[in-house]
């Protein structure tokens, strides 16, 4: 991304907007808020004692001698300092608590946002780019309240303390010490507004690494960067990604540091100057040494909140842009909406229609960005079916007819553009997403495990079940005996995405995790696609057995696992265009019939390869470990490429 397009995505969003949603966040933490504020007004106002104590210690204690008011000035000095130290540390322990309570809020709205964003945003946002917006970004946020917020009360309380009793003890040296330090604030708005675009810049560079490691570090991208040899590409990658990141990570220290630089550099002149006038009034009496010596113990607490406040806005307008990041996050616009009050499912419905269903995917849209990009493209073009309670009905078609949109429309993943999809006579849209979810289950051809305990898995559909239940689940799907096989039964960690379990196995827990959920309506998404012939006789044979009675709706790429269905519906170009039992398909010698015997002329040919193959000399075998299978799709790539 150009920096240039960066700077307009940066500076699009007004500051004020930004700071009033920020606003209503910290608003929980009201009574903290005013705490700090009382600590650092009374840090701040405790800060100037020690110097006017100093001040009385030399010219009545120590030019008059008497060691009485040294002592007793001296002490009340130090009590000054403790309960300032002390005050300090707990105005830093609250500003924390503030911030962090901000952290917790932040994520936690921004990922229940998340669980009610559409399939679509997910699959145009890499993973490590939402990632990044919830972790660096809030992280990033949170210091307008825990650092700039408590740094530019602090600063502020501190000036008016110090600015009035420097007034006090001298106002000709307090208007020198001031002539200077105004100067810096004149390039502040424009210095903050370059720190916000580099900083914004710097955040997608961010995100751009973190989603390039999240895809490279699984166990897929590994085994796919290894298995085709592209080790010095991928390195190449990361290398112009972190060098991105590098730079810009230089920018921002260069943009802010040049800036703070010029503040020092004003100030120790302005001390100089202070010093010089400060001598000669000292060497013609108008001032005494005491006075003296006490403005120049406050110069140190006059200039840096200057300082602070100079850097504060610089420092803001960086924070600001991690804000409206995690913002833009947030302003994603949800397109399954629940209806408010919307009762639940009846439980038992499993009757299911599609009403002259009409859908087109929504356009791709970037992150952060007002308008999509492309068009919408009709899937579905009038599609109507009804599924009577308890029949299994098979939907088949050539790929990309709209099969498994059917699916997500069920599950209303999404919303029809137009017509119905109804449960027991209720339109999906007008039920609870709680029972709606309860009530439809589906199983896809890649069901996804989590990188935890196979009981963590099966306890993801029905958090109260008990091991009895776990193993109840998976014995009705044929996999008890794996589980008594493994040393550590329930507790065994499957490893990312389920990858220490073959296909098989996989698929037959993810069927054993549903089966926990009592889904009355089951949607089976080319659930047996992925499997070798064992594997999918096995989960087709559990498949018959725990789902006889409920309505089930199987989507098939292989023709020949449906043959046994109630009925099997035929799609092309997001149409229907037949209906009928497998027999009767065959008869009509139509769509399914040409699909069917095309698919068994391929199942034919492959079946000879694999016999010819079979009937060659072997010349080095590889042992395979089914546990850590790499699949036939990358099987199949490699050694087809060379990369040197």
């Amino acid at each position: 991304m150009a920096l240039a397009d960066t700077a307009e995505e940066a500076l699009r969003t007004p500051g004020q907007g930004s700071i009033r949603r920020i606003a209503r966040y910290v608003r929980p933490q009201a009574q903290s808020i005013n705490a700090l504020l009382a600590l650092i007004v009374t840090e701040s106002m405790l800060g100037v004692l020690p110097p006017l104590l100093l001040q009385r210690i030399i010219d009545t204690g120590v030019m008059d001698r008497r060691p009485a008011v040294v002592t007793g000035l001296s002490m009340v000095a130090l009590l000054a300092v403790v309960a300032s130290t002390v005050g300090r540390f707990v105005a830093q322990w609250l500003s924390v608590r503030i911030g962090q309570h901000l952290v917790y809020r932040l994520q936690s709205d921004a990922f229940a946002h998340l669980q009610r964003l559409p399939v679509s945003f997910f699959t145009h946002t890499p993973a490590g780019v939402v990632t990044a917006r919830i972790t660096n970004d809030v992280l990033g946020a949170q210091g307008v309240v825990s650092g700039i917020l408590p740094q530019v009360v602090s600063s502020v309380t501190s000036l008016v303390f110090v600015v009035g009793t420097m007034a006090y003890l001298s106002w000709p040296i307090t208007m020198a010490a001031l002539i200077l330090p105004p100067l810096i604030l004149i390039p502040a708005k424009r210095v903050g507004r370059r720190l916000r675009v580099v900083s914004h810049a710097r955040m997608e560079a961010v995100a751009d690494l973190s989603a390039f490691l999240t895809e490279r570090c699984g166990i897929g991208g590994v085994l796919l960067t290894r298995l085709y040899g592209n080790r010095l590409t991928e390195q190449n990658s990361l290398h112009q990604r972190a060098a991105r990141n590098r730079d810009l990570g230089v920018s921002v220290v260069l943009v802010g540091g040049a800036y703070a630089t010029a503040l020092t550099a004003l100030g120790s002149v302005s001390v100089v100057i202070v010093y010089l006038i400060g001598g000669h009034l000292a060497l013609a009496g108008s001032l005494s040494v005491g006075t003296l010596v006490a403005i120049t113990a406050l110069l140190a607490r006059l200039y840096s909140p200057i300082t602070s406040l100079s850097t504060a806005r610089v420092e803001a307008m960086a924070a600001l842009a991690s804000f409206e990041r995690v913002f833009e996050l947030l302003d994603e616009p949800e397109t399954v909406r629940e209806v408010q009050g919307a009762p639940g499912l009846p439980p038992g419905q499993s009757e299911v229609e599609f009403d002259q269903v009409t859908f087109g995917y929504p356009p791709r849209r970037r992150l952060g960005m007002a308008g999509p990009e492309g068009t919408s493209e009709q899937v579905l073009r009038g599609v109507s079916f009804t599924i009577p309670a308890g029949r299994r009905t098979a939907l088949v078609g050539a790929s990309g007819s709209g099969k498994s949109t059917v699916a997500t429309l069920l599950a209303r993943l999404y919303d029809p553009d137009g017509g119905a999809v109804r449960i027991g006579g209720q339109d999906v849209r007008e039920v609870s997403l709680e029972s709606l979810r309860t009530a439809v289950g589906v199983l896809t051809q890649d069901a996804h495990l989590f990188h935890d305990t196979i009981r963590a898995n099966l306890r993801y559909a029905c958090p109260d079940a008990m091991d009895e239940d776990l193993m109840r689940a998976c014995a009705s799907v044929g996999i008890l005996a794996l589980l008594q096989s493994l040393p550590d039964g329930l507790d065994t960690v499957v490893g990312e995405r389920g990858h220490r379990l073959s296909g098989g196995e996989k698929q037959r827990l993810a069927l054993a995790r549903l089966l926990l959920k009592e889904p009355s309506v089951v949607v089976l998404d080319e659930a047996t696609a992925h499997l070798d012939a064992t594997s999918e006789a096995a989960v087709t044979a559990a498949l018959a057995t725990v789902l006889a009675g409920r309505t089930t709706l199987v989507i098939a790429h292989r023709l020949s696992t449906v043959r046994d269905a109630d009925d099997i519906l035929v799609m092309s170009n997001g149409r229907i265009v037949e209906r009928g039992t497998h027999d009767g398909l065959m008869a009509r010698n139509g769509v399914y019939a040409r699909l069917y015997r095309t698919q068994l002329d391929e199942e034919t040919f492959s079946r000879g390869a694999i016999q010819l193959t079979a009937d060659r000399p072997i010349k080095e075998e590889t042992p395979v470990n089914d546990r850590d299978h790499l699949g036939a799709e990358i099987g199949r790539g490699v050694g087809q490429c060379s990369h040197g």
